[in-house]
């Protein structure tokens, strides 16, 4: 099971194009803030490379190297080496399978959204993994102020069921933390990033996750190498014969 939470949430030479620098302005709106958010998007069709991920739980740590494809807003697709594991998430559900135990998993969001201590669905998914905001900070009002050295956004008004935070890194307007809790349940993500230059886009270099669900605290660092934009690519998937289908509590 180690190896397939590792992939789930989602390594040769790191790239030299590391973004940073810039100086927050203090004179800028929330709202101008959030509009340069949203102006700086990664543009691209497909996204292919390769992930290092390490993973503790408390009971257990391990690190793994697997590839990364995406077709944006239609596919994420992730394998271990030699196949072993192998995911394939789209809009619509989740699936994956593990050669190791023999099963696999064909459903919706909930297996994620109980592994990062969030509700999820493929948008915030994919957000999540290109450092965007996780939710759409365009439909709230936001205080901002500058902490340590980002801007930092706070809604207005208070959510009774959600409390979220977001920073963002002044040079391209990419998020440097975003927090989502849910006091209630127990539940919280926490994402950090850093960035690099990919043929003109700024992706993630590396993200640090922390998750919390039920008293259950998750670490999953993720370092992106040898990012590729726009090549052809498939996503060859298919459930072997024979496995047994994980079914959620």
């Amino acid at each position: 099971m180690g190896i397939l939470l590792l992939v789930l949430t989602l390594g040769a030479c790191k790239s030299t194009k590391s973004v940073t620098g810039g100086e927050a302005d203090a004179r800028l709106s929330a709202k101008n803030i959030i509009n340069n958010h949203y102006t700086n998007q990664p543009r691209f069709k497909t996204l292919s490379g390769r992930v290092k991920i390490d993973y503790t739980n408390g009971d257990e740590s391990q690190g793994v190297n697997v590839s990364l494809r995406m077709e944006k807003d239609k596919v994420i697709w992730m394998s271990a080496p030699l196949g072993v594991v192998k995911v394939h998430i789209t809009p619509e559900k989740v699936s994956f399978y593990n050669k190791l135990e023999n099963e696999y998993f064909d459903g919706d969001f909930s297996y994620l959204s109980h592994l990062l201590g969030t509700d999820l669905d493929f948008e915030k998914v994919q957000n999540l993994l290109l450092g965007n905001a996780v939710m759409d900070l365009r439909k709230e009002k936001y205080n901002s102020e500058i902490y340590e050295g980002n801007y930092q956004l706070k809604p207005k008004n208070a959510q009774e069921l959600f409390k979220i935070l977001f920073q963002l890194e002044p040079k391209n307007f990419k998020i440097a933390t975003q927090e989502i809790s849910q006091p209630e349940k127990a539940r919280q993500l926490s994402a950090k990033y850093t960035y690099q230059d990919i043929s003109g886009n700024v992706l993630p270099d590396e993200i640090l996750i922390t998750a919390e669900e039920a008293g259950e605290l998750t670490k999953i660092d993720l370092s992106f190498r040898n990012l590729e934009l726009n090549k052809p690519i498939s996503f060859p998937y298919k459930v072997p014969k024979g496995f047994d289908k994980i079914t959620l509590k």
